[in-house]
Protein backbone atom coordinates (compact mmCIF):
# COMPACT_ATOMS: atom_id res chain seq x y z
CA UNK A 1 0.00 0.00 0.00
CA UNK A 2 1.43 3.38 -1.00
CA UNK A 3 2.34 5.65 1.86
CA UNK A 4 0.09 8.70 2.17
CA UNK A 5 1.81 12.01 1.54
CA UNK A 6 1.26 15.03 3.77
CA UNK A 7 -1.26 17.67 2.76
CA UNK A 8 1.53 20.10 1.87
CA UNK A 9 3.06 17.61 -0.60
CA UNK A 10 -0.06 16.81 -2.56
CA UNK A 11 -1.53 20.32 -2.26
CA UNK A 12 0.70 23.24 -3.20
CA UNK A 13 0.11 26.22 -0.95
CA UNK A 14 0.85 29.58 -2.58
CA UNK A 15 1.64 32.81 -0.72
CA UNK A 16 -2.00 34.00 -0.99
CA UNK A 17 -3.13 30.65 0.45
CA UNK A 18 -0.79 31.00 3.43
CA UNK A 19 -1.84 34.60 4.04
CA UNK A 20 -5.49 33.57 4.08
CA UNK A 21 -4.85 30.61 6.40
CA UNK A 22 -3.07 32.90 8.84
CA UNK A 23 -5.72 35.63 8.68
CA UNK A 24 -8.62 33.21 9.17
CA UNK A 25 -6.80 31.59 12.09
CA UNK A 26 -7.27 34.91 13.93
CA UNK A 27 -11.04 34.99 13.47
CA UNK A 28 -13.67 33.89 10.93
CA UNK A 29 -14.26 36.24 7.99
CA UNK A 30 -15.99 36.26 4.64
CA UNK A 31 -14.24 37.30 1.45
CA UNK A 32 -15.15 40.98 1.62
CA UNK A 33 -14.03 41.27 5.24
CA UNK A 34 -10.76 39.47 4.47
CA UNK A 35 -10.03 41.84 1.59
CA UNK A 36 -10.80 44.89 3.71
CA UNK A 37 -8.58 43.67 6.55
CA UNK A 38 -5.68 42.88 4.21
CA UNK A 39 -5.99 46.36 2.69
CA UNK A 40 -5.98 47.87 6.18
CA UNK A 41 -2.79 45.96 6.97
CA UNK A 42 -1.09 47.26 3.81
CA UNK A 43 -0.77 43.69 2.53
CA UNK A 44 1.02 44.62 -0.69
CA UNK A 45 3.95 45.97 1.31
CA UNK A 46 4.88 42.45 2.36
CA UNK A 47 3.00 39.86 0.26
CA UNK A 48 1.78 39.54 -3.30
CA UNK A 49 -1.97 38.90 -3.07
CA UNK A 50 -4.68 40.59 -5.10
CA UNK A 51 -8.42 40.87 -4.43
CA UNK A 52 -9.30 38.08 -6.93
CA UNK A 53 -6.66 35.83 -5.34
CA UNK A 54 -8.39 36.15 -1.97
CA UNK A 55 -11.57 34.59 -3.37
CA UNK A 56 -9.69 31.99 -5.38
CA UNK A 57 -7.73 30.96 -2.28
CA UNK A 58 -10.87 30.73 -0.17
CA UNK A 59 -12.51 28.39 -2.66
CA UNK A 60 -9.33 26.34 -3.08
CA UNK A 61 -8.71 26.03 0.67
CA UNK A 62 -12.35 25.13 1.32
CA UNK A 63 -12.23 22.33 -1.26
CA UNK A 64 -9.12 20.94 0.43
CA UNK A 65 -10.64 21.15 3.90
CA UNK A 66 -8.05 23.66 5.11
CA UNK A 67 -10.74 26.22 5.93
CA UNK A 68 -14.31 25.48 6.96
CA UNK A 69 -17.45 27.43 6.18
CA UNK A 70 -19.39 28.55 9.24
CA UNK A 71 -23.13 28.37 9.73
CA UNK A 72 -24.85 31.53 8.54
CA UNK A 73 -28.45 32.63 8.07
CA UNK A 74 -27.55 34.50 4.89
CA UNK A 75 -28.26 32.76 1.57
CA UNK A 76 -25.25 30.90 0.22
CA UNK A 77 -23.43 33.02 -2.35
CA UNK A 78 -19.88 31.72 -2.35
CA UNK A 79 -16.91 33.26 -0.52
CA UNK A 80 -18.39 36.77 -0.69
CA UNK A 81 -21.10 35.91 1.89
CA UNK A 82 -19.89 32.71 3.55
CA UNK A 83 -17.65 33.14 6.57
CA UNK A 84 -14.62 30.88 6.82
CA UNK A 85 -12.27 29.83 9.62
CA UNK A 86 -8.99 27.93 9.38
CA UNK A 87 -9.49 24.27 10.26
CA UNK A 88 -7.15 22.12 12.35
CA UNK A 89 -5.93 20.58 9.10
CA UNK A 90 -5.30 24.08 7.75
CA UNK A 91 -3.31 25.13 10.81
CA UNK A 92 -1.13 22.04 10.42
CA UNK A 93 -0.57 22.73 6.72
CA UNK A 94 0.35 26.36 7.49
CA UNK A 95 2.78 25.33 10.23
CA UNK A 96 4.40 22.80 7.87
CA UNK A 97 4.73 25.39 5.10
CA UNK A 98 6.39 27.88 7.46
CA UNK A 99 9.21 25.39 8.09
CA UNK A 100 10.45 25.57 4.48
CA UNK A 101 14.03 26.75 4.17
CA UNK A 102 13.23 28.99 1.19
CA UNK A 103 11.71 31.59 3.53
CA UNK A 104 15.20 32.34 4.86
CA UNK A 105 17.36 32.03 1.73
CA UNK A 106 15.56 34.12 -0.90
CA UNK A 107 17.00 37.27 -2.44
CA UNK A 108 14.99 40.18 -3.78
CA UNK A 109 15.59 41.50 -7.29
CA UNK A 110 14.46 45.13 -7.00
CA UNK A 111 13.89 47.00 -10.26
CA UNK A 112 16.08 49.83 -9.03
CA UNK A 113 19.00 47.44 -8.66
CA UNK A 114 18.48 46.30 -12.26
CA UNK A 115 18.38 49.94 -13.34
CA UNK A 116 21.65 50.60 -11.52
CA UNK A 117 23.36 47.72 -13.35
CA UNK A 118 22.26 49.16 -16.70
CA UNK A 119 22.58 52.85 -15.85
CA UNK A 120 26.03 53.23 -17.46
CA UNK A 121 24.15 53.29 -20.79
CA UNK A 122 21.81 56.08 -19.67
CA UNK A 123 22.30 59.77 -20.39
CA UNK A 124 24.07 61.57 -17.51
CA UNK A 125 21.13 63.93 -16.96
CA UNK A 126 18.76 60.94 -16.78
CA UNK A 127 20.98 59.23 -14.21
CA UNK A 128 20.88 62.30 -11.99
CA UNK A 129 17.11 62.55 -12.39
CA UNK A 130 16.55 58.87 -11.55
CA UNK A 131 18.69 59.10 -8.43
CA UNK A 132 16.71 62.15 -7.36
CA UNK A 133 13.45 60.30 -7.98
CA UNK A 134 14.64 57.36 -5.92
CA UNK A 135 15.63 59.66 -3.07
CA UNK A 136 12.22 61.32 -3.12
CA UNK A 137 10.48 57.92 -3.19
CA UNK A 138 12.50 56.67 -0.21
CA UNK A 139 11.70 59.81 1.78
CA UNK A 140 7.98 59.31 1.09
CA UNK A 141 8.13 55.65 2.07
CA UNK A 142 9.95 56.46 5.30
CA UNK A 143 7.23 58.95 6.26
CA UNK A 144 4.45 56.53 5.28
CA UNK A 145 6.03 53.66 7.20
CA UNK A 146 6.48 55.86 10.27
CA UNK A 147 2.75 56.66 10.17
CA UNK A 148 1.80 52.99 9.79
CA UNK A 149 4.16 51.99 12.61
CA UNK A 150 2.62 54.58 14.92
CA UNK A 151 -0.86 53.26 14.10
CA UNK A 152 0.22 49.63 14.63
CA UNK A 153 1.81 50.44 17.98
CA UNK A 154 -1.45 51.99 19.16
CA UNK A 155 -3.38 48.90 18.10
CA UNK A 156 -0.91 46.31 19.40
CA UNK A 157 0.01 48.14 22.58
CA UNK A 158 3.64 46.95 22.73
CA UNK A 159 6.77 46.66 20.54
CA UNK A 160 7.15 42.88 20.66
CA UNK A 161 4.89 41.96 17.77
CA UNK A 162 5.60 40.68 14.26
CA UNK A 163 3.95 43.70 12.60
CA UNK A 164 6.17 46.09 14.59
CA UNK A 165 9.32 44.13 13.78
CA UNK A 166 8.41 44.01 10.08
CA UNK A 167 7.82 47.76 9.90
CA UNK A 168 11.03 48.51 11.79
CA UNK A 169 12.96 46.35 9.33
CA UNK A 170 11.36 48.16 6.38
CA UNK A 171 12.24 51.50 7.94
CA UNK A 172 15.86 50.55 8.46
CA UNK A 173 16.17 49.25 4.88
CA UNK A 174 14.73 52.51 3.50
CA UNK A 175 17.05 54.60 5.67
CA UNK A 176 20.14 52.58 4.67
CA UNK A 177 19.27 52.84 0.98
CA UNK A 178 18.58 56.56 1.29
CA UNK A 179 22.08 57.15 2.66
CA UNK A 180 23.48 54.96 -0.13
CA UNK A 181 21.57 56.85 -2.88
CA UNK A 182 22.87 60.17 -1.58
CA UNK A 183 26.44 58.82 -1.60
CA UNK A 184 26.10 57.44 -5.12
CA UNK A 185 24.74 60.79 -6.33
CA UNK A 186 27.83 62.51 -4.91
CA UNK A 187 30.22 59.95 -6.41
CA UNK A 188 28.55 59.60 -9.82
CA UNK A 189 30.87 62.16 -11.47
CA UNK A 190 33.78 59.86 -10.66
CA UNK A 191 32.24 56.76 -12.22
CA UNK A 192 34.52 54.94 -14.66
CA UNK A 193 34.78 51.71 -16.61
CA UNK A 194 36.24 48.53 -15.13
CA UNK A 195 40.04 48.60 -15.33
CA UNK A 196 40.52 44.85 -15.58
CA UNK A 197 37.39 43.44 -17.26
CA UNK A 198 36.92 39.70 -17.65
CA UNK A 199 34.38 37.88 -19.79
CA UNK A 200 32.97 34.38 -19.85
CA UNK A 201 34.79 32.01 -22.18
CA UNK A 202 33.02 29.59 -24.53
Amino acid sequence: MARKTSVTRKFVLTTPDLVMLSLLAERPMHGYQANAELERREIRDWAGISRPQVYYSLEKLARAGLVRALETEEPAAGPERSSFATSAKGRLALADALERERWTTGRDRPEFLTWMALSWQARPAAVRLQLQRREEFLNREILRTEEILESVLKEVGHRYHEAVWMLELMMEKFEVELRWVKRVAREMRRRGKARHPEYARE
